[in-house]
């Protein structure tokens, strides 16, 4: 679990640092990274860590790509880790 929220967590960081680089907003790449580290860090632990909570609740931990069982419980996972942080990422700041 840790590796996979770690994997999750690093590469929503490397994208948005490119798209705040390559973007509309042409921030330089340390301000990119900056930024995009601090925008969003609450908003993907909580994802990560519904999506693995979940994930981990329904099958136990098993990968099982040829049982239906386990590519429902990753639309489960996927759905927990939308609806997760929407609240934190819809509060007025």
């Amino acid at each position: 679990m840790a590796m996979s929220m770690a994997s999750g967590i690093t590469t929503s960081i490397i994208l948005e640092t490119v798209l705040l680089h390559r973007g509309a907003d042409q921030l330089p790449w340390v301000r990119a990274t900056r930024t995009a580290m601090g925008m969003s860090m609450v908003s993907m632990l909580a994802m990560e860590i519904a999506e693995n909570a979940v994930d981990y609740h329904l099958t136990g931990g098993l990968v099982a790509f040829g049982d239906p069982k386990f590519w429902l419980a990753a639309v489960v996972s996927m759905g927990a880790g939308y609806l997760a942080p929407l609240p934190y990422n819809y509060l007025p700041s």
